[in-house]
């Protein structure tokens, strides 16, 4: 069955009874037994619910998984997974990764013990010198946030698994419908749901798909004890968004890439970040995933560009997410990566004059014409600026000759 009919699928037939096409919701949080040491396969909602099952069976099927887990959160279902790990244990992780996941990271799981090392996954050997005998996982975001950088995934993998480290994928970006991480050998993906699988900005959500029964097993058992599970009625509005995610994955990208030719002559422009940019990232990224996803970056050649530019924009939003069907601006030194240190953020590359664009499905004329404008505007309001101060500045000089 091709994924576009997969998605359109999911939850259909599960109101068997009544006929229903969509899938019903089960807010009840206790289930009867049918009689003293029977179960229906429901006892309690956070260890089972119907209605988030479908979402968990759906999720595992696209990646080509074992088991599916529907967390509170992407945030969630970092912190549920990294209950595989134990004090003493240290992880190699993605150089410029998502904000969160480094607070989360070195504010929280540094102090029961757990170690962090951050490295840029394109380079293999950095892997090697990175490693101790103590690491016992790897964390990789490709493309990475919010610099597009593109790791090569089965071969990071590949030397995970010889070392016998856990490999961990976060696919928020690429989505199954582009990517498939269980598929180049990883252990588990993980999902920011919230993002394009919800597609609406109107969900909190997080995935986990594991291979293997042991692994499957030891997640299920994290993910009931810790709770923070997805409710039913998220996973309801998380299964409608699927449905869509191909249409809006095509659109996301096509219009990604149009942008992404505009960005790279306008004057305003300083460099532009996109997997199709750098040829051996694109050859990589060509073999591992079938497309390069909705996500950009672009540096301006001058941070005072920055404000200006945001106050100006009319159609695409300055908000603080991405992966929903309206265009998002983002500043990551402000906002999603604000609690990495500056010096860090920085040597990074997360610099004061990186935008993160998140493109919607809107019409690409409307989406470049509404960028056009704010650079624009943005050019004149600092030109009028400068002619002002010239103007004070001689003004002051005529006074006091």
């Amino acid at each position: 069955m091709h994924t576009e009919t997969q998605l359109v699928q999911i939850g259909k037939n599960r109101g068997r009874i009544t006929g229903a096409v969509s899938c019903p919701v089960y807010h009840s949080t206790a289930y009867e037994h049918p009689a003293l040491g029977e179960s229906t396969g429901f006892d309690y909602t956070r260890t089972a619910n119907p209605t988030r099952q479908v979402v968990e069976q759906a999720i595992a099927e696209l990646e080509g998984g074992e088991a599916g887990f529907a967390c509170s959160s992407g945030m969630a279902a970092i912190q549920t997974i990294m209950g595989l790990f134990s004090k003493g244990d240290h992880l190699i992780v993605s150089l410029d990764l998502y904000g969160g996941t480094y607070r989360l990271f070195e504010e929280v799981l540094t102090r029961y013990g757990i170690t962090f090392s951050y490295v840029d996954l394109r380079d293999l050997e950095a892997i090697e010198e990175a490693a101790t005998p103590y690491t016992c996982g790897i964390f990789v975001e490709s493309p990475t946030n919010p610099l597009m950088r593109v790791t090569d995934i089965r071969a990071v993998c590949e030397r995970a698994r010889d070392r016998g480290w856990l490999s961990i994928i976060d696919n928020t970006f690429m989505t199954p419908y582009l990517q498939r991480p269980l598929e180049l050998g990883a252990d588990i993906v993980i999902h920011s749901a919230t993002k394009y699988l919800g597609g609406h900005n109107d969900v909190l959500a997080g995935l986990i798909v594991t291979k293997g029964k042991d692994l499957s097993e030891k997640v299920f058992a994290l993910h009931n004890s810790i709770g923070a599970v997805l409710g039913p009625q998220d996973c309801w509005l998380l299964m409608r968004g699927i449905k869509t995610l191909a249409l809006r994955m095509e659109k996301h990208q096509e219009n990604a890439m149009a942008l992404t030719q505009f960005l790279l002559t306008h004057p305003a422009v300083e460099e532009v970040f996109y997997p199709t940019l750098h040829s051996e990232e694109r050859r990589i990224q060509e073999e591992q995933a079938g497309g390069y996803g909705g996500m950009l970056s672009f540096r301006v050649k001058d941070p005072v560009f920055v404000p200006e530019i945001l106050r100006s924009l009319r159609l695409i939003s300055f908000a603080e997410s991405l992966g929903g069907v309206e265009s998002l601006v983002t500043y990551p030194a402000t906002q999603t990566h604000a609690e990495i240190p500056e010096e860090i953020r920085r040597k990074v590359g997360v610099c004061d004059k990186l935008l993160r664009l998140s493109v919607g499905i809107e019409h690409m004329d409307d989406l470049i014409g509404d960028l056009s404008q704010a650079f624009d505007r943005a050019q004149a309001s600092i030109e009028g600026e400068g002619v002002k101060r010239d103007e004070l500045r001689n003004s002051s000089l005529t006074q006091r000759k």
